[in-house]
């Protein structure tokens, strides 16, 4: 958990994206995040997290449907959603934190 807070402490804003890799939704996510970090570059940052290997993070962000994403700002969590995303969506939400 101590690794968790260094990862969203920073000035930028960052992107977490609770997913396993048996989930369709999950997975389909992929390309999606890959284009939010190549259009962002270093403005954000997007980390994908394993719920399968990183259980008891999920369980004390309390994580139940999947993918979910989060953006954190400074420490604290500014946005949370479940389901699936665009990319326009995601860029113009980090983009309102950068």
């Amino acid at each position: 958990m101590s690794k968790f807070g260094e990862l969203i402490h920073g000035n930028i804003p960052v992107l977490l994206d609770f997913y396993t890799e048996w989930n369709e939704s999950s997975t389909a996510m992929h390309p999606v995040l890959r284009d939010v970090a190549a259009a962002l570059g270093d403005k954000a940052r997007v980390i994908k997290i394993d719920v399968d290997k990183n259980s008891e993070l999920a369980e004390a962000l309390r994580v139940k449907g999947l993918p979910t994403l989060m953006i954190y700002k400074a420490g604290e969590m500014v946005w949370r959603q479940s389901g699936e995303q665009d990319a326009n969506t995601l860029i113009g939400l980090l983009q309102d934190y950068v």
